[in-house]
């Protein structure tokens, strides 16, 4: 009996021993199983966000050169691509026809009556030594030769003014480009000046975007652009800067600089857009955006070291693009950074590990 005593107090007490140990076998459990990126770097363009009217590059002001003529034919209409030397509008050509073939008889006059003259000159040279004729009358012929001369001309300069007075009852396009304006209307007497259309030359629209003058000396000709919109899913459309303007507003600091739009690809004249203006490339140290925690209005990156502990790291942030987002400072390329999730996890967590670092 008293061996079996002795026993169980030999259980009992090896019971209570096994108990009062700590455990190793219990592991700290992972907080959070997270994906590893390294930032990357990358060539990035530093842009200028702005705004402005899109206008036409040059506008042409098609209108009549003579007056008193009637409109009989408009051939084109607001909206129509025409090009250089093409008929927009005729005018009536009865009368300036009369002028004209009433002009063409008076050089006929002209030169019969140049022709009688050159004879009679020809014939008081030939006579002048002979002394049949007087001094004054062989001056006689020979100025009314000189006078016959002139006449001709002038009625040759008058022919020709009649010829382009005839040309101008076709008004024609000036240049290539697209109608945005018409006055022109059927029947109408025109007078020298009227204007008819206003035509957007090559068909080019430019972007006149308003610049704040601190960025003017960094901007110059030939700079890459682009706006955004309208459309569906605000299209973008590139450009180049054309020329930068030499003046600042006194009433808002800001300059317009002129962007050159493809002539086939921009949104139609009149529209207030934005955009930017890409100002230079440089390199530019990045992590996905959706690696950034944000906490008490300040930006946060976790990184994994190699016992899988993560450490909170305060950066300072820059360009973002496509979403990654620009690191300025707080980490190097050397770090591996929390993906995505870090708003989950504290300093000094323990995570488990998603794949290698990328």
């Amino acid at each position: 009996m008293r061996s079996a005593h002795f026993v169980i107090a030999l259980l009992a007490g090896a019971t209570l021993a096994f108990a009062g140990e700590p455990s190793h076998a219990q592991e700290e459990a992972a907080a959070l199983t997270v994906s590893l990126v390294k930032p990357a770097e990358r060539q990035w363009p530093e842009s200028v966000p702005t705004s402005g009217w899109l206008k036409p590059w040059h506008e042409a002001i098609i209108a009549s050169e003579t007056s008193g003529l009637r409109i009989t034919d408009v051939l084109v209409d607001v909206g129509s691509v025409v090009k250089k030397g093409q008929t927009l509008v005729q005018l009536s050509q009865d009368s300036v026809l009369a002028d004209l073939h009433k002009q063409e008889a008076a050089v006929k006059t002209a030169k019969a009556n140049l022709s009688n003259a050159a004879a009679d000159a020809d014939r008081a040279r030939q006579l002048r030594r002979s002394g049949a004729l007087s001094d004054q009358s062989i001056v006689e012929r020979l100025t009314t030769e000189e006078t016959a001369k002139a006449t001709l001309e002038s009625e040759e300069a008058a022919l020709e003014s009649q010829k382009i007075k005839l040309e101008q009852t076709k008004i024609v396009a000036v240049d290539d480009g697209l109608i945005t304006s018409r006055s022109a209307q059927l029947g109408a007497v025109v007078s020298s000046g009227t204007e008819l259309f206003r035509l957007v030359r090559q068909q080019r629209v430019e972007w006149q975007a308003e610049v704040s003058a601190r960025y003017l000396p960094r901007i110059k000709e030939g700079l890459g652009a682009a706006i955004f919109g309208p459309g569906p899913g605000d299209r973008r459309v590139e450009g180049t800067v054309r020329l930068v303007g030499p003046t600042v507003s006194s009433d808002t600091g800001r300059a317009i600089v002129y962007v050159a739009l493809p002539a086939d690809d921009h949104p139609p004249v009149g529209i207030y857009v934005t955009g930017q203006i890409e100002l230079q490339t440089t390199a530019a140290l990045t992590v996905p955006e959706t690696a950034l925690v944000f906490r008490d209005g300040l930006n946060y990156l976790f990184t994994v070291n190699k016992d899988r502990r993560a450490t909170r790291i305060r950066v300072e942030t820059g360009r973002r693009d496509g979403g990654e987002v620009e690191i300025l400072s707080g980490i190097d390329q050397s770090a591996e950074v929390v993906k995505s999730g870090g708003a989950f996890l504290s300093d000094n967590a323990l995570v488990r590990v998603e794949g290698d670092a990328q």
